[in-house]
């Protein structure tokens, strides 16, 4: 028999309708009205936002149970709400929002050893005096799989952590380190293996936490001398996700108890995620034993992504908070925003948030206005080759003779000066620096850098080329 909206909906009613009181099915469920059934994704309209954000946060559980059901596994829902148009026309306009299909995390009590002082262990999430340990994810329901998109950027860190979301520590991605730069979704990723693992395994604990509040926690253990507290209460954790791990370089206090945590939880099949702006090959001031033992599973990088996923990131964007622009405004802030998903989406709420508080058109004009101060924004990148003919062209010479192994004091010093601002402005290593300017070692580069210093110091005429070459590179 063909499926409609209708149908559907009035089987889903009838299954709530058994579990739950004839009260709330009334108010909350009777004026729902079903609207469209398109791959399995049904469409009903409710009366009002408020309406809507109710229903996600009550029954949103239920909802899923009841489509599940009617329509399989892949199972959508689309709220539709009309609105009152405040633009002067008479008609009222429609804003379709998908549901999130998702409740929020309940906090869990779990058995932990109560062989500390006072016979009470204590959970530094909870302030002192509370006795129950109750502990709460810190996991953000909002960055799910749903809306983390495959692109080829994001290909092998995604399916990872699918993998290990389906099979924590059982996999051999134990430690998951997820590496890239700014803004290219670490977070969401890390956030989204959680919510997966808590959806699939209820009885887990799942713990996310950023390196610097785990720093102020074990500093705040080290003052109160619970130190063996904090590291049992670490232990128990069945699936513990560390964010921004580049944060304990130089930190070894912490260093060293996070060892001694890691081990405990590889050891006894714990899953282990982390995130870093770094691969551990370029981590400064972290212990080599915790290094090696971020290599022991799976490294996998975020890169930048192409166009095509920038697209599609949009569009979703657009589609979840229920706002419909034309593709070729969306096709212009994917081909200007290249950098990272973060200023993407940044770039996209300021237009719709300009669009809808001054009521202007979302227009080509308006994207361009929005680009324009993200991009500018935006820290350009500068080249060892760009500032080695900036320095040549502001010494008159050419390339070549900058490279050159003469000895001649002006050169020398241009040279020397083409040093320090790759070491500055770039990334690079000393020997990829040296190694590109005259073929010299990391020890002549490391000697320039010093020498420039010295001589901004002592030398009133070396200071005007410093300060004038640093204007020309960070204009």
């Amino acid at each position: 028999m063909h499926k409609t909206a209708e149908s559907s909906w009035n089987n889903c009613l009838s299954f709530i309708k058994d579990n739950i009181q004839p009260q709330a099915y009334k108010t909350w469920f009777e004026p729902i009205k079903p609207l469209k059934l398109s791959e399995n994704a049904l469409s009903i309209q409710v009366p009002s936002k408020f309406f809507y954000e109710w229903l996600e946060e009550h029954y949103i559980k239920l909802l899923k149970i009841a489509l599940t059901k009617e329509l399989g596994e892949t199972a959508r829902l689309v709220y539709v709400i009309k609105m009152e148009n405040t633009y002067g026309n008479k008609k009222p306009f429609t804003e379709s929002i998908p549901s999130n299909q998702q409740e929020n995390f309940q906090s869990q009590q779990v058995d932990a050893p109560l062989n500390s002082l006072n016979g009470q262990l204590k959970n530094p999430f909870v302030i002192p005096g509370i006795r129950n340990l109750n502990i709460e994810s810190q996991l953000n329901p909002n960055y799910n799989f749903q809306n983390f998109l495959e692109g080829d950027s994001n290909r092998l860190a995604r399916s990872a952590g699918i993998a290990v979301a389906n099979k924590p520590g059982g996999t051999s991605f134990n430690p998951l380190l997820i590496f890239g730069n700014v803004g290219l979704g670490k977070t969401h990723l890390a956030h989204a293996i959680g919510v997966k693992i808590k959806e699939k395994f209820p009885d887990k604990t799942v713990l996310y936490i950023s390196a610097e509040k785990f720093t102020q926690q074990y500093i705040e253990s080290v003052k109160k001398n619970t130190r063996n507290d904090f590291i049992h209460f670490y232990q128990i954790i069945d699936i513990l996700i560390i964010d921004d791990v580049q944060f304990l370089s130089g930190k070894s206090g912490t260093q060293d108890v996070f060892f001694h945590i890691f081990n405990h939880l590889h050891q006894n099949g714990k899953q282990v995620i982390i995130t870093s702006d770094k691969a551990p090959v370029d981590m400064q001031d972290i212990e080599q034993r915790l290094l090696s033992r971020f290599k022991w599973g799976l490294s996998a990088e975020l890169q930048q992504p192409n166009y095509e996923t920038r697209f599609s990131i949009l569009k979703n964007k657009l589609y979840r908070d229920g706002v419909v622009i034309d593709d070729d405004i969306v096709d212009y802030i994917a081909k200007n925003i290249k950098s990272n998903i973060r200023e993407l989406e940044g770039a996209i709420i300021s237009l719709i948030a300009q669009s809808s508080f001054n009521k202007l058109e979302v227009t080509i004009e308006l994207a361009k206005e929005i680009v324009d101060k993200f991009v500018k924004n935006t820290k350009r990148e500068v080249s060892i080759d760009y500032i080695q003919k900036v320095v040549s062209e502001y010494f008159q010479m050419d390339v070549e003779t900058l490279q050159s192994k003469t000895r001649k004091r002006h050169i020398v010093q241009a040279r020397q000066l083409a040093m320090y601002f790759a070491k500055k402005f770039t990334k690079a290593s000393l020997a990829s620096i040296g190694s590109q300017i005259g073929k010299r070692d990391h020890a002549t580069v490391l000697h320039a850098c010093k020498t420039v210093d010295n001589l901004s110091f002592t030398d009133k005429q070396f200071r005007k080329y410093v300060e004038d070459l640093n204007k020309k590179l960070t204009l």
